[in-house]
């Protein structure tokens, strides 16, 4: 790739992280995030709070929040694929209730990279660190 070719692109990786990608022969292509909003309804946070209050898991929170965030990293994944990027790094997901609880907001963001031409991953000894 030409210098005229580059863009630019953000990430939330460190200078670290940076410099081991590109030591792998790996490039960042951006930052990509992945949202799911579910609503957890009223009769199932009413059934929520009296299983509680049993103690024990709440199968249904569980299996909703499994969906949710899968929703949410397949909707990571998409945006890295139409960068074009071999995988995601560094990815953080993050759970938040809203609306007193009775929404569910999941988050997947994490770093889209590509192999660069030419390149098996392996480190080439070219980018060091200093401890």
């Amino acid at each position: 790739m030409t210098d005229s070719n580059k863009k630019a692109w953000t990430s939330d990786l460190s200078t670290r992280d940076l410099w081991i990608l590109e030591d792998r022969g790996y490039e960042p292509l951006g930052l990509v995030v992945g949202n799911c909003v579910f609503a957890l309804g009223v009769g199932s946070g009413i059934s929520a709070g009296l299983k509680g209050m049993a103690r024990g898991e709440v199968q249904e929170y569980t299996k909703l929040l499994y969906e949710a965030r899968e929703l949410a990293i397949g909707r990571m994944q998409e945006e890295a694929s139409a960068l074009g990027a071999d995988g995601v790094i560094a990815v953080r997901i993050e759970i938040e209730n809203m609306h007193g609880g009775s929404w569910l907001h999941i988050m997947a963001m994490g770093t889209a990279v590509r192999r660069r031409e030419g390149s098996d991953g392996q480190p080439s000894g070219k980018a060091m660190l200093m401890l």
